[in-house]
């Protein structure tokens, strides 16, 4: 039997180079382990940005949006989420390969195909619109909408003690950012952090490291708002990367290095000054999406033993992860609502521009 469908409003992308534009569409009622969300907030995230702007034509028109919380309306047959829960929407895995049992759900072998492929593979399509099909299954979710179809391993209950505009940001950016030190680097007590870019991930990132009781925290961005807030949530430092030497400035500032660099800004550049600003034996962790190649000092790197780790979602196992995150904020320790700019969902063009061009460090669109 074919499922119905519910009228929905969806940010679709119709046009490579353009942003998303507010349309109406069909969204179809759970089947399987899906959860039909009636989506409250949802933010925007530079992958939403990054992928948007190179999205494959043969994959349009597309809803993106990977941010999203809202309440349960719907179930299929074999999901066990109650209707009425307040959720967060997060990264999809499989739960079958290897890294899934191992509690490594964020390197799941079917990642790809799950999260950036905006397919269903042999499930029915999630969206129609007014001309037919709209690719509707970005990160497991594709929340940039009023309704969005999630799955089972990608829904999170969250409770009722945060607010959606506030928990919407768990589902990537934040749990990057404080999963990067808390569950990657592990920094221990009386170490030093410094990280580079102080948006969302770096500035949640800035937060874990204070958490996780480092010593020194230095967060190096060009924004002097940025630079003013890192210090406000725990940076003992700040430097500006145009105001001179970065690397003799941190190792000034670290006695001669830091044992933990986390980088945000995926910039090739910035990522040989994050190598070369480490203390012997210590590790950089690498976040974000942007040059896929960069040219690093190997001699350096042998020579100081130095560890280099790509980190994706900040190792979380999102289902008890983003449960730890919330108490963080419940105690005051995550005051995440310093990083959020509200928007409603009909100004989406706003927030949009907001998003690419820095003006706002985590939009959320409200509903």
């Amino acid at each position: 039997m074919t499922p119905t469908s519910i009228a929905a409003r969806a940010a679709v992308l119709s046009e490579v180079g353009a942003p998303p534009a507010l349309r109406d569409v069909q969204v179809r009622e759970p089947v399987g382990d899906e959860i039909l969300v009636r989506v409250q907030a949802v933010g925007i995230c530079h992958t939403d940005i990054s992928l948007a702007a190179r999205w494959p034509g043969k994959r349009m028109p597309m809803v993106f949006g990977h941010e999203g919380a809202g309440i349960v309306e719907a179930v299929g047959r074999t999901a066990t989420v109650r209707v009425g829960t307040r959720v967060v929407l997060t990264f999809n895995s499989c739960g079958q390969c290897n890294h899934c049992k191992a509690g490594e759900s964020a390197y799941c072998r079917q990642s790809t195909a799950l999260n950036m492929r905006g397919d269903r593979g042999e499930v029915s399509g999630s969206v129609r619109g007014e001309h037919g099909p709209i690719n509707g299954d970005f990160f497991g979710q594709s929340s940039f909408a009023t309704y969005a179809l999630a799955h089972q391993r990608n829904t999170v209950p969250i409770g009722d003690e945060i607010e959606m505009s506030v928990a919407a940001p768990l589902g990537c950016s934040v749990q990057t950012g404080v999963g990067s030190i808390l569950n990657a680097l592990r920094p221990v007590l009386g170490q030093s952090v410094v990280i580079f870019g102080a948006g969302a991930v770096g500035l949640s990132a800035v937060m874990g490291a204070r958490i996780a009781g480092a010593r020194v925290i230095i967060a190096v961005d060009p924004i002097a708002e940025r630079r003013a807030l890192a210090v406000e949530l725990g940076a003992t430092a700040t430097v500006d990367p145009a105001a001179g030497d970065v690397v003799s400035t941190l190792a000034e500032f670290t006695g001669g290095g830091a044992d933990h660099v986390l980088d945000t800004t995926a910039i090739p550049a910035v990522l040989t000054e994050a190598v070369t600003a480490l203390r012997s034996r210590g590790q950089l962790g690498i976040v974000g999406l942007g040059a896929p190649i960069a040219e690093l000092p190997v001699g350096l790197i042998m020579g100081r033993g130095l560890r280099i780790r790509g980190i994706v979602e900040g190792d979380s196992v999102p289902s008890t992860f983003i449960p730890e995150l919330i108490d963080l904020h419940k105690r005051g320790d995550l005051p995440l609502e310093k990083l959020i700019t509200t928007y409603d969902f009909a100004d989406f063009d706003n927030a949009w521009a907001a998003a690419q061009s820095g003006a706002a460090i985590k939009p959320v669109l409200t509903f």
